[in-house]
């Protein structure tokens, strides 16, 4: 009630002040025909006569135009518009009035447009004198100095719900923007100052208590030159989400968060042809295996935007796969799902599964990956990795899919340890299955994701928060980083246009030490590092290499329609021994003979050094394009 009594009011507030406009626009109107002199009686009683129409004809045209839908406090452009078409057409009704009623008889016909621009600056001028002393306010009152570096659009709405905010939190003082030909102008009143080098001074000058970053679009480079300069001046800082993930293309304050790695380490957004992805999996059944973690998980919520006809999560971790239902079920409750708690390596129920079900497009993500981890549980590692993937992918050879998607590891390139081998394996066996399968095998293979479960970041943050050490294994070790829906988005690109057989390498840009990463995410937190929060270098861990390679030399890359995406083209390995040594390998772990698993390992993959030299005794090496190269080479 009190909310209806309040808008009662307002508006007819709005209306009397407008209808007291009218008379003193027509009296000013005949005052300045008269060149502002005593106006002659005979004019005078007619104006004073007509009056009463005047404001009939008005006042009805003010409210048929809806003067009073807007609020005074955020009057705009467009009431502006709304209150020139009212006022035209209140002024060409009147005309029409007088001219029945009394031939304009002693209304000179300067008077007309005279009124009409009298009524426009005295019902325009207050509304938009009221917004202005509103909004500038902010130079009276208490609240955070803000600093805004992007006169962009942007940067122009974070003022303008800076400047609404009644709780007035935050007083914008500048902005600082690189474009030469805004820098000494104005918006909403605030100035422009200069480029973001100056930065730092002007911080120190407008005794700036915050720096807010509205550059959405900025790239990688540009956000670590801010950040710099933002942490030269010892402020906090905020920034705005990416342009991707600002979705309704509108900036408001409870968007700010505080800068991130992945917006330091981040890429320009990437370009999909998501008519060809939507094309590729709408309507499909679509199966995920490793559904539960990083990578699968991002990949059902991208999956789910092609509009699949059912989608299938298969994981062996009861929590993460609960956790993505719980997430389904409240923000896609019309999706049409399954999930099922199996292991990959289990035969029986894979193909009860596939048999079931018919998935058309499979992402297999399932894998161990833990590098040092797994260097002592390699039987382990080969049952999900290697035989794990040899059962989903039979299967779905068996029932017809139409595509497979292998994920793979740079980490299989020259493997250095018992993940890579063992994915490495994978991508022999996906190609195999390709040459004698009508089902399209594809295999992707990409670096780091930042972020994903048992990656360096999740790592740092839990050591920073604790005050430190923050334990990097060597001061040069670098490593290919790309964001988690940046992979999964470049995953189903490759999905959509792999032919079968190939293998999809993933730009990862340039590599990335991660003593860069170390120090870039203790800044983050306003903290020095070596000072604040030590780095502690611990030697590389069981398995690990100093640097990763994304193709062996072997490989002949070749560009495809997607930029960021090429294919390693290479002759195929002996499918035959690769059987038999399988075979060998298998019965290995009915045993759990680990000393022969690592042997089989070495023979299915000889660029891996992990048991340094085999013995004696080694089966020798199956020929691959790399070993002849490297035996050429000799």
């Amino acid at each position: 009630m009190r909310y209806w009594i309040e808008r009662l009011r307002s508006r007819t507030g709005a209306f009397v002040h407008d209808l007291l406009m009218v008379p003193t626009a027509w009296l000013l109107a005949y005052w300045t025909r008269f060149n502002l002199e005593t106006i002659p009686t005979e004019y005078l009683d007619t104006a004073l006569h007509m009056l009463p129409l005047v404001l009939l004809c008005c006042g009805g045209l003010y409210w048929v135009f809806g003067l009073y839908r807007g609020v005074w406090r955020f009057a705009s452009l467009r009431d502006l518009i709304r209150i020139i078409q009212a006022v035209a057409a209140a002024t060409v009704l009147t005309l029409v009035v007088l001219f029945v009623v009394n031939r304009t008889e002693n209304v000179p016909r300067s008077v007309l447009p005279l009124f009409l621009l009298y009524q426009l600056v005295l019902l325009s001028g207050p509304r938009l004198l009221y917004r202005w002393l509103k909004d500038h306010r902010l130079t009276l009152r208490p609240g955070l100095r803000v600093l805004v570096v992007g006169a962009g659009s942007a940067g122009e709405m974070l003022v303008r719900d800076m400047v609404r905010d009644r709780t007035h939190t935050y007083n914008p003082v500048a902005f600082v923007d690189d474009r030469l030909r805004r820098q000494g102008g104005s918006i909403h009143g605030i100035p422009i100052k200069g480029p973001t080098q100056q930065l730092p001074a002007l911080v120190a000058a407008l005794e700036i208590d915050l720096i807010m970053l509205a550059l959405p679009a900025a790239s990688a480079a540009e956000m670590q030159t801010l950040v710099e300069l933002c942490e030269a001046t010892g402020k906090p800082f905020r920034t705005l989400p990416r342009l991707g993930d600002l979705l309704s293309g509108q900036v408001t304050l409870r968007q700010l968060r505080q800068v991130s790695i992945e917006d330091l380490l981040g890429r320009t957004p990437v370009t999909l042809d998501w008519e060809a992805i939507r094309a590729g999996l709408a309507d499909r059944v679509v199966l995920i295996t490793g559904a539960g973690g990083s990578i699968g998980a991002e990949l059902c919520r991208q999956v789910i935007g092609a509009g699949p006809r059912r989608l299938l999560l298969v994981d062996n971790s009861e929590f993460n796969l609960y956790r993505l239902e719980c997430e389904l079920d409240e923000r896609h409750p019309q999706l049409a799902y399954a999930r099922h708690l199996l292991d990959v390596g289990d035969q029986v129920a894979v193909d009860a599964l596939f048999a079931r079900e018919r998935p058309q497009i499979v992402f297999h993500a399932a894998a161990y990956k833990h590098v040092p981890l797994l260097e002592d549980q390699a039987r382990a590692a080969v049952r999900n990795n290697v035989f794990g993937t040899r059962v989903v992918a039979t299967a779905a050879g068996r029932c017809g899919c139409e595509r497979f998607v292998l994920i793979s590891t740079d980490k299989a390139v020259n493997p250095a340890n018992v993940m890579g081998a063992t994915k490495r394996i994978a991508e022999l066996l996906c190609q195999d299955l390709a040459a004698r399968a009508a089902t399209r095998y594809i295999i992707v293979r990409f670096g780091n994701v930042l972020g994903s479960a048992g990656s360096v970041v999740p790592l740092f943050q839990r050591q920073i928060e604790q005050g430190g050490p923050v334990t990097v294994t060597h001061p040069e070790i670098e490593r290919f980083f790309m964001t988690i829906p940046e992979a999964c988005q470049l995953i189903m690109q490759a999905a959509v246009i792999g032919a079968g057989g190939e293998i999809f390498v993933l730009d990862m840009g340039e590599p990335i030490k991660i003593r860069y990463l170390a120090e870039q995410m203790i800044r983050l937190t306003g903290r020095e590092p070596g000072h604040d929060i030590p780095i502690q270098y611990v030697g590389l861990r069981p398995g690990e290499k100093l640097y990763e390679e994304l193709f062996y030399a072997a490989e002949d890359l070749v560009h495809t329609s997607h930029p960021k995406i090429r294919t390693a083209r290479r002759q195929p390995a002996d499918t035959a021994r690769i059987g038999h040594a399988l075979a060998a390998l298998q019965a290995a772990l009915e045993t759990c003979d680990q000393a022969t698993i690592l042997r089989g390992l070495q023979q299915l993959v000889p660029q891996w050094q992990g048991m340094g030299t085999a013995g004696r005794d080694a089966p020798a090496p199956i020929p691959t394009p790399e070993t002849t190269a490297e035996a050429g080479h000799e």
